[in-house]
């Protein structure tokens, strides 16, 4: 399956679950707890091998470093921008929390941002995009989850904490990564031999839809409009003005910089409802923001960046 046809699979793998689990969600006695053991099958039965498989097959050279930087500086710049406008909107504790984890998270990956590269740039935006997610894992596991953690039980960060955050199954994608970096540090080489990434890719974001499809309620949009319009402002021109400025104050490869600058556009991320399912945030206000942000993207970031895409990537 080439990389296009690919795409399309996914995004249909992505549309049909959505579309289903809002049609079905009334079915569900406890929509919550059901999504919740969805999640946790994802987390701990397919990601770990998809985290493991990637990983450890990427060439790790100094020369690409600052890509993992630059979209570990990206999803850290939200997070601050985000919790600027959060008096201004009057929200407090978990929809506090989940606003911030919005604004930070972006889909960067290949549904998204990566698939992007590829289209604008070629197989080398493509590769140079996978090792721009990199960041992604340890930045979850390891700060988005505690947070949404200490948040939902308000609990303290002390060594207890972070023992019993550590020791948790549903981290088995963090304890992937570990074990990916130890094999690459050993020197050894992933076998040369078929491995279902693509499917277990598809049942992953189909499972991660489905309860984004159980989760969303049409009339939260208009409950949360002041938040949508300022996640809007920071994922679609508040970022993008910063990555600009910054990249002109470096010099890097042009194609390194043209990843950067167009992930630098991308909408709210998957995990930024995953993680306030699993934690008991505002799993309603995630799904809306996620689901609107995504829309804005699509229909009017999008084609402006296809329109100017010489002058956005500068190659």
């Amino acid at each position: 399956m080439n990389l296009t046809a690919r795409f399309i699979v996914f995004q249909i793998m992505i549309i049909v679950p959505f579309v289903l689990g809002s049609s079905i969600k009334k079915k569900f006695s406890d929509p919550n707890r059901f999504t919740k053991k969805l999640i946790m099958t994802n987390l701990i039965g397919i990601e770990p091998l998809i985290v493991l498989w990637s990983i450890w097959g990427i060439s790790l050279t100094r020369d690409l470093v600052f890509l993992p930087i630059a979209g570990l500086g990206l999803v850290l710049g939200g997070a601050v921008i985000g919790r600027t406008f959060v008096p201004a909107l009057g929200i407090a504790d978990k929809k506090k929390a989940t606003f911030l984890i919005s604004s930070s998270l972006a889909n960067h990956g290949f549904t998204m941002g990566g698939f992007l590269c590829y289209l604008l740039m070629g197989e080398k935006g493509l590769g140079l995009s996978f090792i721009f997610i990199s960041y992604f894992m340890p930045y979850i596991f390891l700060v988005i989850f505690p947070y949404a953690s200490l948040v939902s039980t308000h609990a303290r960060y002390d060594m207890k904490f972070v023992r019993d955050f550590f020791f948790n199954v549903q981290n088995m994608p963090l304890y992937a990564v570990f074990i990916a970096l130890a094999l690459h540090g050993c020197g050894f080489k992933r076998p040369d031999i078929f491995f279902p990434v693509d499917v277990l890719l598809m049942i992953s974001i189909s499972l991660y839809y489905f309860t984004l499809g159980i989760n969303f309620e049409f009339k939260e949009i208009r409950s949360s409009y002041k938040e949508n319009v300022v996640l809007g402002m920071i994922k679609f021109f508040i970022l993008p003005v910063i990555a600009f400025f910054v990249l002109r104050l470096v010099n890097l490869d042009p194609h390194v910089e043209a990843v950067i600058m167009l992930q630098s556009f991308m909408p709210a991320a998957i995990y930024s409802v995953v993680a306030p399912v699993l934690y008991d945030l505002d799993a309603k206000l995630a799904s809306s923001m996620f689901v609107v942000n995504t829309l804005i993207f699509l229909i009017v970031v999008l084609p402006i960046v296809f329109v100017l895409k010489g002058y956005v990537l500068g190659i």
